[in-house]
């Protein structure tokens, strides 16, 4: 009994604390839905990763920034811009952060999944993404920011900063690797069975929307994509290397989580 009350004083002090240091004015950039919890980061990973002091791994919703060079991968454009711009931030807010946990609260690898606040109460993945140094991902259900995110890459892609000082799209033709990418490409089919429904651009690429995720999208609106060139975004799966390849079959697979992944292109 003594424990949980003790546990409840703490829980209140904590909640005061949150509210005084991380409440956020209302000119911020895409302001929290809710209270905040304060933690210290140990090291920034990357542009979108930290490591906190009490052990966690925190993924940052909403941002993929440029890869680190591993694994005999050089790095990517502005990866190391990412990772120094957010430990910048991070420094700026002497070394914590304010945390808001996604609806879904954890990766398949285990790392917290969260939106991060400085000390002024602003995003800060919508600050790397109006500076250009990450992308927009939208991957359900953790959508809260959703637009406010949109807007910031659209604000960075308007002003040419960062990586969109050289558009990175690639053709269907030019994918050499699987990781993620932003591909530009005409759309020839759509195909829709117990997959999900299936876009086939015009080159070795297909986009799918799996079962799982298709009401996330408009399907009347990825029916009438044929013919229409489309940007699409997203981690791309070599099937020739899992095999799985048929005669006929792309070889580049790109699955689609949500229709803020897949634009037309006027």
């Amino acid at each position: 009994m003594a424990g949980s009350v003790l546990l409840r004083k703490a829980s209140l002090v904590g909640a005061f604390f949150v509210c005084a240091v991380f409440q956020a004015p209302a000119q911020a950039l895409c302001p929290p839905a809710g209270p905040l919890q304060v933690a210290e980061v140990q090291r920034v990973v990357d542009g979108d990763t930290l490591r906190l002091l009490d052990g966690r791994s925190v993924r940052l919703i909403g941002l993929n920034s440029p890869e680190l060079g591993r694994q005999g991968r050089s790095a990517e454009a502005f990866a190391e811009a990412a990772r120094r711009r957010l430990a910048e931030l991070v420094a700026a807010s002497g070394g914590r952060v304010g945390l808001h946990l996604g609806r879904e609260a954890r990766d398949r690898y285990g790392r917290v999944l969260a939106h991060a606040y400085d000390g002024r109460g602003h995003n800060l993945e919508a600050q790397l993404l109006a500076e250009g140094l990450g992308y927009l991902v939208a991957i359900p259900p953790n959508l809260a920011l959703l637009e406010c995110q949109r807007a910031a890459e659209r604000a960075a892609r308007g002003a040419r900063a960062g990586l969109w000082r050289r558009e990175p799209l690639l053709s269907p033709q030019q994918l050499a690797r699987s990781g993620f990418a932003l591909v530009r490409g005409r759309v020839e089919r759509v195909e829709r069975n117990g997959g999900g429904v299936w876009l086939e651009l015009d080159g070795p690429l297909v986009l799918r929307v799996a079962p799982s995720a298709l009401r996330h999208f408009d399907s009347q609106r990825l029916q009438g994509l044929v013919g229409q060139r489309v940007e699409a975004r997203g981690w791309v799966v070599d099937r020739q290397r899992r095999g799985g390849v048929k005669p006929g079959q792309a070889r580049w697979l790109l699955p689609l989580s949500h229709e803020a992944m897949l634009e037309v292109v006027r």
